[in-house]
């Protein structure tokens, strides 16, 4: 073989090494572009939990939870805890803040405090974050947010005993919305 030969081979070799280095490289970079522009643009649906705070210790204002209460907001927490939630919000009252922390505290989020008298502004803060979301909420608010979220939200809560309704609302990319309701009890 001639130099001139083993230089024609080596630079046609080379130019094939190129070819298989440099085509699986870009098809890598689309992939990865793609993956990140369909995932900021198509995550899926919004899925948001809504519960009423759990049993007060007794009726003032800002009343803290009773024992029944703080063993439900563990069961709340045991109960989600692999739900995928990824934001926590809460009214700013004491039973509604301590129903959230025990969920929030295991999955390292902070709890978000919303205005239940102005819930447009939780609403759209869901929409706009989408993911799945924890609402801690009152007998009142709570069958008012799933139904601004499109949600049923069944006969009303009954205020003096009833502090197991978990609701589930799904709201898909085709604007359809599912409403499951579950009820979770303290251990």
């Amino acid at each position: 073989m001639l130099d001139s030969e083993k230089t024609l081979s080596y630079t046609g070799t080379m130019t094939r090494l190129k070819k298989l280095t440099y085509y699986p490289f870009i098809f890598l970079l689309a992939t990865s572009f793609l993956i990140q522009v369909l995932g900021e643009n198509n995550q899926g649906p919004l899925v948001v939990f809504l519960v009423r705070h759990a049993e007060k210790a007794d009726t003032s204002t800002d009343a803290a939870l009773s024992a029944a209460g703080l063993a439900r907001a563990q069961a709340l927490a045991s109960t989600l805890r692999d739900a995928g939630i990824n934001h926590v919000h809460s009214s700013d009252y004491k039973r509604t803040r301590d129903t959230a922390a025990p969920i929030a505290t295991l999955l390292n989020k902070n709890v978000q405090l919303y205005d239940p008298i102005n819930p447009s502004e939780l609403i759209s803060r869901i929409k706009t974050e989408r993911g799945r979301h924890l609402v801690v909420g009152h007998s009142n608010t709570t069958p008012a947010l799933v139904k601004r979220l499109g949600g049923k939200p069944g006969p009303p809560i009954v205020e003096k005993n009833e502090y197991d309704r978990l609701y589930v609302i799904t709201s898909n990319s085709d604007g359809s919305v599912s409403t499951v309701l579950l009820r979770y009890n303290a251990p």
